[in-house]
This record gives C-alpha cells, structure tokens and sequence, in this order.
C-alpha cells in the first residue's frame, strides 16, 4: 500500500487538514470467503469445511431461516464483476480471505491444488489489473473438516497443519501479496466454536474449548509469522499480522474502572497481550480470574493452559501489525452472566447497551461512535502504539438501498478515527470497510446485510444494486474529505431502541 493523501475532516475539531495513511484510509472493503463465495462448490478439488458441515447438519434454528452459504454471493463465479465495482466506486484495498481447504483438499500440504491455486491467482491478477491492493487473509474461519475430524483447534497438531498452509500460501501466492492476515477473529471462533458451541464446528467444550483453541492459535499465529519472516519476507518485502474482533467497555457505575480494565484484558489482552505487549503471555488478570474460577469449580488446575517460556518468546511480537474489527461498544457491570464455565462466565462482568444509544439490525451492534476512538487510544497507550489497520467496520442496515444511516454510522466512526489519529498520534495506517457486498452473516445468515452493495438472493444471477453508501463512498474517494451525510428520511438502521 502506497503512502497517499486521504482523507481531510473540517467540522467540529482542527486536525490538519491532510492525513497521510497507507492503503487509503477508506479504500477498502471486505469479503469473507464462506459468506461471499460459492463455498459448497467442489470445483477446483475443494473439500469440505467445517461450516459446510455445520450449516448442513440437521439441526433446525442453528442458522436463521436454515440458510446456507452454498452460493452465498457466487463470488466464485463474479470476482471480475465485484472487482468491476471496487473500480467503480474507487476503492484501491480489497482484503478476501483465501480457503484452507480449496488449496489443501485433504487439509495436509501433501496434495495441493492446482486448479485451486490457479482460481486465486485469477484474482489477484484481476486486482492487480485494476490498480487494487489486495490484503490477504490466510484463515477466515473454514478449515477442512478432517482437520476437525482430528480436533481442529483444540489439537495442538494445528500448529503445524497451519504453518505447512501458510507455507505454500507464501511460496504460490506470495509475489502477489504485500499484505498478510494470518487468522481473523479467533476470540469468536475460540469462544462460540469451541466454547459455546453456537458456530462451527459447533463443539461445547464449556470452559475448555476455547483455551485450547485460544493457545493453539497463538501458537499457529506466531509459526506463520516466522515462517514468513525467516523464508519469504527477504524476497517479497510485504508485512503480516492478526485480526481481532474488539470492542470498548464504559463503566456503568462511573467509578467502576475494574470492570472496564476486566473487559479489556479478556476482550482485547487474550491475543494481543501474548503479541503486542513488552511481557508477552496472557494478561495477569486473566490468568488470575481463570485460575480462581477453575479451583472454585474443583478443577485441580486452571483451565487456561500455561505457556513455556520458550514459546511467551516465539509468540512476543510476531505481528507487523494490528488489524483491528470494530462494530459497538457496551456497558459493563460486575456481575455472573452464566454459573456454565466459559471465558464469558470466567470474568464475572455483565455487558448491557445504554439505552440511550441507538440500534442497528443487529441486536448486539449499538451505534457508539466515541467508543472508536476511545478503543484505538486505548489500544495505542496498552501496545506502544503499534502499527494498526482497521480491517473491518460497518454496520446492518434494512434490505433498502436507501441506506442513509449507513453513511451517518461511517461518517460519524471516521470522524472519531481521525481525530485518534490527528489529535492523539494513534498510528492507524488504514481502513477497510466491511462490506463490498450483502453476504451470508454466518448464524444470521442473509437476514442482516452489511454491504455497500445490495444483493438479490432470490435471483440465481445474484444481481448487485449499488446503495446509496456506496456512492457515498465515491464521492469520499473522489474528493478525499469526509463527505456531508445526505438529508432524507431515516431508515430503520440505527434508531434509538428502547431495551
């Protein structure tokens, strides 16, 4: 990503009025590969994953309306329409996300696919050929299901399952890629997939699960990076760092900072503290409430595994930078959200929206635009102010293409961004929108939509509609300035929801 003039903001605070940012603060948007791809396709050798099993084992209500990402948004089939539209609406970072078990049909590095390497070459010609950046992401939730059949996360063999992906990830698609993301949210996908039990692969290992799955990403985490660092990063010269899903706490009682530092470590601290921080390993007060609660339930150890000091070593700092997903924000209270063991029970703090703030088609995505900005200051004061990009950041809109208060909730989440960045030195290099298009919102299926871009999925050709935001959008990367909201009437995105 080249160093580019981007974005100037002139209400409400001076900031100068040009911000410099890699990638094109804005330029972005992003495409899952289960949720915008034709995913249960077999084409180029691929396999199964584990949400093909999960979205088609018979378990009725698992998935709003039994939706499946089958076709999804037939990305397989229209990566040059959607590249066509990045063009048109003038983004110049697309971050896609690659599937494990399209390259490796039989999850091991001993069978690759061609054909499947062949299809993503395709793409990031096409990118290329259009004068867009792609950033990468190695895994988006999808790995083979006989990687699961074995364990998945929870099998520290992983570890090197996914150092031999990444591997040939580096070596096939590489040249063509400047920008890595090894794992994408594994705080989700740790505590739902393998906690909870309400995502694929769909495992309730209460308590457990999501440790394990936890320790094992760090470690897979960390062997990508240096595997990159070590035998590609001299010949390819491009960066790599993680994902996390993160979000900021206020207190509800004013001089309750307990409970907001609690959130922070295990919301934030789980994976950045092991990476980012000058100690390494996890967060002390994560250690310690996981400790307690695991004696007070008459385990004979903590259920959250220690690390070797050898391993606190390799995992310290292996990240180029920070990608950071950021929706909402909550309210935090002390409190016993469940007396079920689960990273959620474990740190005794009740999350809750403020009335007050409005809500969108989500039922957990409140508009808190301060939280923002209060999450990369706070993220910049914790981690020496690391290297950050915003790799995800949008919000659910009704089905309409009259999405006005999508603009309002980008506006008003850029606005706070740059001012971070402006006022307060916080060294975010970009931003990605999510996203380009509607797509499957994994359990919501297709009833909640994201994208920039409407797509009828009850038309086999998927037709894709341009919303409002989108030329929004142009006019944003047109201009560089952080563009007036249009007037109109408001949509059913974003009111204020009494709960």
């Amino acid at each position: 990503m080249a160093v580019i003039e981007v974005i100037s903001v002139d209400d409400n605070f001076d900031p100068p009025p040009r911000c410099n940012v890699p990638g094109a603060t804005c330029n972005s948007s992003h495409g899952p590969l289960y949720a915008v791809r034709c995913c249960r396709s077999w084409k180029s050798n691929k396999s199964e994953n584990v949400w093909d099993r999960f979205t088609h084992e018979p378990r009725p209500g698992r998935i709003v309306n039994n939706d499946t990402g089958d076709v999804a948004c037939d990305s397989y089939h229209k990566y040059k329409k959607d590249v066509e539209l990045l063009r048109e609406i003038g983004f110049d970072v697309y971050r896609l996300s690659l599937s494990w078990s399209r390259i490796l049909p039989n999850g091991f590095a001993n069978k690759i696919s061609q054909d499947g390497l062949d299809y993503y070459k395709k793409v990031l010609a096409e990118l290329e050929a259009n004068g867009i950046e792609p950033l990468v992401t190695l895994y988006h939730w999808d790995h083979p299901q006989i990687i699961e059949d074995l364990g998945g996360w929870t099998n520290e063999e992983i570890v090197d399952y996914f150092g031999d992906y990444a591997r040939v990830v580096f070596r096939e698609l590489g040249p063509r890629v400047k920008y890595f993301c090894t794992i994408n949210e594994p705080e989700e996908f740790c505590a739902r997939g393998y906690g909870l039990g309400t995502k694929a692969p769909g495992k309730e290992i209460h308590g457990i699960g999501e440790y394990l799955c936890s320790h094992n990403v760090l470690k897979a985490h960390a062997r990508a990076y240096h595997i990159y660092d070590k035998e590609f990063r001299p010949t390819q010269n491009g960066t790599i760092g993680i994902v996390l899903s993160l979000s900021y706490a206020y207190p509800k009682d004013p001089d309750d900072a307990t409970s907001v530092e609690t959130h922070f470590q295990f919301n934030a601290g789980w994976f950045c503290h092991p990476i980012f921080s000058a100690s390494g390993d996890y967060p002390s007060l994560m250690k310690e409430k996981i400790a307690s609660a695991s004696l007070e339930q008459g385990y004979p150890r903590s259920r959250l595994p220690e690390f070797s000091q050898e391993w606190i070593e390799y995992i310290r700092g292996s990240s180029d930078f920070l990608g950071v997903n950021h929706y909402t924000s909550t309210l935090v209270e002390p409190g016993v959200e469940s007396v079920v063991p689960s990273v959620f029970a474990d740190r005794k703090i009740i999350l809750s929206p403020d009335p007050s703030w409005p809500r969108a088609n989500s039922s957990w995505l409140y508009v808190v635009p301060k939280g923002f900005g209060d999450l990369l200051r706070l993220l910049a004061k914790e981690y020496n102010n690391p290297v950050m990009y915003v790799t995800e950041n949008g919000v659910s809109a009704a089905e309409e293409t009259n999405d006005l208060n999508r603009i309002q909730y980008f506006h008003d989440y850029l606005k706070e961004m740059l001012l971070a960045m402006n006022r307060d030195g916080v060294n975010v290099k970009g931003y990605l929108a999510w996203s380009l298009l509607d797509n499957f919102e994994w359990t919501q299926g297709y009833s909640e939509r994201f994208g920039l871009v409407h797509v009828d999925f009850n038309d086999p050709e998927r037709k894709r509609t341009l919303k409002m935001s989108a030329n929004w959008w142009k006019n944003v990367l047109k201009t560089r300035k952080l563009e007036p909201v249009p007037a109109g009437p408001q949509s059913s995105c974003c009111t204020a929801i009494p709960v």
